[in-house]
């Protein structure tokens, strides 16, 4: 058994029976811990690719996730020029938005956005996965997307 818990854990000491507390890492200590992750975009799936960054933003691959804070890392994408998506979504998946005014509706396929700028498309799917909640936006300000190669954070990542 890991230490310290994650939850409630039931732990056995002959025929007495312990529940221990639940472990709840505090804001500083999730604040001096975060981490951050290079991802290059060079060939992956748009869907996958959005869901590994969507988990590292939440902070789901630590032992200490707790879903009420944000305990996620920073995140830097590049190469979002090189995502590839599967069948025919290039032609046939559309963005829609509404200017909340009538006759307001606006359909932008995706091979139009990825062409008039992909990082919009890769931020979308990210957003798109993360709950509606006021821990979306601090997520979101922790991923930076970037087209090509040059970025300002080369020197950031763990080895």
């Amino acid at each position: 058994m890991q230490w310290p818990p994650l939850r409630c854990a039931l732990i056995t000491k002959g025929r007495n029976k312990i529940m221990t507390k639940t472990f709840l890492p505090s804001v500083k200590e999730v604040e001096t811990t975060r981490k951050w992750h290079h991802i290059d975009a060079t060939g992956q799936t748009l869907g996958r690719l959005a869901t590994r960054v969507a988990v590292l933003l939440m902070g789901k691959h630590k032992r200490t996730y707790t879903p009420h804070m944000d305990c996620g890392d920073f995140v830097v994408v590049t190469n979002t020029d090189h995502i590839k998506v599967t069948r025919n979504k290039m032609e046939e998946k559309v963005y829609f938005s509404h200017s909340g005014y009538a006759k307001g509706a606006k359909e932008t396929p995706l091979k139009r956005q990825f062409e008039k700028d992909s990082t919009k498309v890769l931020e979308l799917a990210v957003k798109r996965m993360l709950d509606e909640n006021r821990l979306r936006a601090p997520r979101l300000k922790r991923l930076r997307i970037y087209k090509g190669e040059e970025h300002e954070f080369a020197g950031r990542f763990a080895k």
